[in-house]
């Protein structure tokens, strides 16, 4: 049923903001989005130099059929849009200079280099990876799309059943180091929780589905860059009739009663029947909103566990390099000390772990020919300090490990860098304490415990994001603005 006399304002054009107004939008709502930026895509934006062509933000491409289920609402299929590739090797994780292991596609072969290692593992992989799929298909086809505004949602007999076998009370490292005894395997294992923003001591076991859509989903890439996703929503949001407003800094929310009445902007005022907020979640809560509209205080706030910041580099090479895969994890130190620096006492690391992305080893069109497209990325903890000369001694410190383990110093063939750190996730994002991914996934940061995706006060606000239900990620925010769209719709739809 469509609704084409309601009209709905979008703050923001990341992952959630697109498939809320293209959501709405094939339900009959006329959509605008408000964009701060010049260009749409958040996070996942992307900018040109030199000949080459960088993804700002997100670089890993998990769980193809979050996309593939979003394009198949209107119409498509992913294969409209891009070329999605598989990476094999999924990636490559170093340890040493002389401990390097490549994580095959297939699984099989990870099986096999798991039980060279340990003896046994591989049928401890089969364990673990039977929990992490029943976990997956649990998680995705039923928590990931609750709203987390009531307990009662979760008064499900399927939900209830299966709430032991999800392990949502244990962390996922001792269900990790329950199953294997080598720190190399426990490391790889525990790798893809990281995504979620918290150490896998604090990341509930239930969230091995991740491992699940690591090993047995893969790894992909989208032929042109991850901006190739944007892209594909973009053109379904325009034929779906979304109107985008680039250069379009929301201001202020304004509320009469229960309701918002208008959206300003630097240079304009809107009405919407509803609002949707894609922008970060305390910023538009506490700088948008007036005091008597404002949900949560500055302590609520101050106590919340944020997933890292990061230091990022673009860099530009004009050679191309041998012994690196698409994705490659720099292990080659203890992560307690920087996850330390990171979580409980927050400060500029003192030997950090990174990860390095080397796209134009899959992509041709990404950097010039014979020349090298590179992605560094450092985490690092919110709310510091943040400035270039903090930054380079970074960059320094990073090559040099990188040269010490590869045996290439990337400075000697530099033709183009660029960084971005704490002070840029603000100045673009309004990012709270300077964060990357969002809110950490920890157990007291779950479901109902999350920002709240609907204002329980003003009647037509919601949220959506990485800050809300279901959580970081750019999965979890494609179904965080289908979930916030379905809200709206079945509110609509009640008053009928």
């Amino acid at each position: 049923m469509k609704y084409a006399l309601k009209t709905v304002g979008v703050i923001g054009s990341g992952f959630s903001g697109l498939a809320a107004a293209a959501s709405l939008a094939k339900a009959g709502y006329h959509v605008t989005v408000l964009e701060k930026n010049p260009s749409i895509g958040g996070r996942a934006r992307q900018f040109e130099a030199e000949g080459f062509t960088f993804d700002m933000g997100p670089s890993w491409y998990w769980m193809p059929e979050i996309f593939e289920n979003f394009y198949n609402k209107f119409g498509h299929t992913t294969a409209d849009f891009y070329d999605l590739k598989r990476l094999d090797p999924s990636y490559q994780v170093i340890f040493s200079k002389d401990d390097v292991l490549d994580i095959p596609a297939d699984y099989a072969e990870l099986k096999s280099l798991f039980e060279s290692i340990e003896s046994g593992s591989g049928d401890q992989l089969d364990k673990f990876m039977a929990e992490a799929q029943y976990k997956y298909e649990v998680g995705i086809n039923e928590y990931v799309w609750k709203p987390g505004l009531s307990v009662t949602e979760y008064f499900d007999w399927r939900v209830i059943k299966s709430a032991f076998k999800l392990q949502m009370f244990s962390s996922i490292a001792k269900q990790i180091d329950g199953y294997f005894k080598n720190e190399k395997i426990r490391q790889i294992l525990k790798f893809p929780v990281l995504f979620l923003g918290a150490t896998p001591e604090n990341t509930p076991a239930l969230y091995s589905l991740m491992n699940y859509a690591d090993i047995k989903l893969g790894t992909w890439y989208p032929m042109g860059g991850m901006y190739e996703i944007i892209k594909a929503f973009e053109k379904i949001c325009t034929e779906q009739g979304v109107i985008f407003v680039t250069n379009a800094e929301v201001t202020s929310i304004n509320v009469e009663g229960t309701k918002v009445s208008s959206v300003k902007t630097l240079d304009k005022v809107y009405s919407f029947d509803y609002v949707v907020a894609s922008a970060d979640y305390h910023h538009v809560e506490r700088n948008l909103l007036s005091p008597p509209s404002q949900l949560y205080s500055d302590e609520y706030w101050t106590k919340r566990v944020m997933a890292p910041s990061s230091l990022l580099f673009y860099l530009g090479l004009n050679t191309k390099l041998s012994g690196f895969d698409h994705h490659n994890l720099f292990f080659h130190t203890d992560f307690d000390k920087h996850a330390d620096e990171i979580y409980t006492n927050p400060a500029w690391p003192t030997d950090p772990l990174f990860y390095v992305s080397v796209p134009s080893i899959t992509d041709n069109d990404v950097a010039p020919q014979g020349f090298e497209n590179v992605f560094i990325l450092m985490p690092l903890a919110t709310g510091l300090d943040d400035n270039e000369e903090l930054r380079q001694p970074y960059f320094d410190l990073i090559c040099n490990k990188i040269k010490d383990i590869k045996g290439v110093d990337l400075r000697d063939h530099l033709v183009y860098k660029r960084s971005y750190c704490i002070n840029d996730f603000k100045d673009d994002y309004h990012a709270f304490g300077g964060n990357a991914y969002g809110l950490a996934n920890t157990l007291m940061q779950t479901a109902i415990l999350k920002p709240k995706i609907h204002h329980p006060s003003i009647k037509n606000l919601y949220f959506t994001g990485q800050l809300t239900s279901p959580g970081p990620g750019v999965p979890p925010s494609i179904i965080s603005g289908q979930v916030v769209a379905d809200l709206i719709i079945k509110a609509n739809t009640s008053l009928k």
